[in-house]
């Protein structure tokens, strides 16, 4: 026969029915626990981030790096750096001759010519229109060709430019001054060189890459997580690497999982620390999750939910008491929730059903 007091522990686990209010304390006996099927176990501590490092390769940004190529076919007859040096922008890297180079100068002079003649034949015949003297249809036919050379003249520049010639080189470039095979090649930004890839005297290919320079003011780290912390990583978020003290923050969250290890791809930015990374670097990063998270690990069915609440009941010396926690995610049988818990702390695991009753319908007169 039960009890008086169990039998009152009933009756107000049925009045949830009449719509009682709400109370945080549930007061429940060891008896009354055991009586109802009540268990608890201890919090877990989620650990998914938590006190843990995660691989990351340091690279360079993209954006701050460029590749310095041969611009024509040629030999390296003079190297002005090395790998390792840091230059400035329009810094002479190299020097390249390129017996192709005459060729392009050569057009280049022709149509400069031409476009001169054809400057001085429009000029001509638009003084000879406007005295009557030549009909308009001869005057469309030298305004015509004007445009004819200046395209011309325009398309032999620009193969000059892609060839490596500098503008100012370009304006110096008369029929009288003569033409030269060599090409001065500078650096596209400012930085360090990071990798040197030919050598004096070297003959190269056009495009055939000469040097990697890149600017490492700023660095990025690949981070590869476990795919279950999705849910907890978020751009903003600190992110460091511990042994070397350099820190700085999460940009990207890449929804692009690894294939071969369905792994989670996160790009950190490095700002704080960065001349003890090397671009190519192996390391170990960590991420905070911020001091206003606090994420355990809690059995699936220790949740109550209540409308768009969910609790858990936290044990105490009279019972239990009534904690809101946020769902972050839930795997098998287990879940991850935001909570403020100090983790020492057992909750009900079994008999949920029970106490949540009890809890809604406390405060019955």
């Amino acid at each position: 026969m039960m009890n008086q007091s169990f039998m009152c522990f009933v009756i107000v686990c049925l009045s949830f029915a009449t719509g009682y209010a709400h109370a945080a304390d549930i007061a429940m006996t060891s008896k009354q626990q055991q009586n109802l099927g009540v268990s608890v176990a201890p919090v877990g501590k989620n650990n998914l981030f938590n006190s843990r490092n995660f691989p990351a390769e340091v690279v360079v940004p993209v954006g701050q790096e460029r590749v310095v190529s041969a611009p024509q076919s040629g030999l390296i007859d003079q190297l002005y750096v090395a790998a390792g040096q840091t230059v400035k922008k329009g810094q002479p890297l190299a020097h390249l001759n390129s017996p192709e180079l005459l060729g392009l100068q050569k057009d280049y002079l022709q149509a400069l010519t031409q476009k001169r003649l054809a400057d001085k034949s429009l000029a001509r015949d638009s003084e000879l229109l406007k005295d009557g003297i030549i009909p308009q249809r001869r005057f469309l036919e030298t305004e015509s060709m004007h445009d004819e050379m200046s395209a011309n003249l325009a398309q032999r520049k620009q193969a000059l430019q892609l060839a490596g010639m500098g503008q100012a080189a370009i304006n110096q470039l008369r029929p009288e001054a003569g033409m030269h095979s060599g090409i001065t090649l500078v650096a596209p930004i400012s930085g360090q060189v990071l990798e040197q890839m030919a050598t004096t005297g070297q003959r190269v290919e056009v495009s055939m890459p000469l040097y990697r320079i890149g600017n490492l003011d700023r660095l990025w780290l690949e981070i590869h997580a476990p795919l279950e912390g999705l849910p907890f990583v978020k751009p903003g978020m600190a992110v460091s690497v511990p042994k070397l003290q350099a820190s700085g923050k999460l940009i990207a969250v890449i929804r692009n999982v690894n294939r071969a290890d369905q792994t989670l791809h996160l790009r950190a930015e490095i700002t704080k620390g960065v001349e003890k990374l090397s671009p190519g670097q192996f390391v170990e990063a960590a991420i905070g999750l911020g001091t206003d998270m606090q994420y355990f690990s809690v059995p699936k069915s220790a949740l109550a939910r209540q409308g768009a609440d969910t609790v858990v009941f936290v044990q105490n010396k009279a019972g239990f008491t009534a904690l809101n926690v946020r769902v972050i995610s839930e795997q098998g049988d287990e879940a991850v929730v935001d909570a403020q818990f100090k983790g020492n702390e057992k909750i009900a695991i079994t008999g949920i059903a029970s106490i949540k009753g009890a809890w809604l319908g406390l405060g019955a007169e």
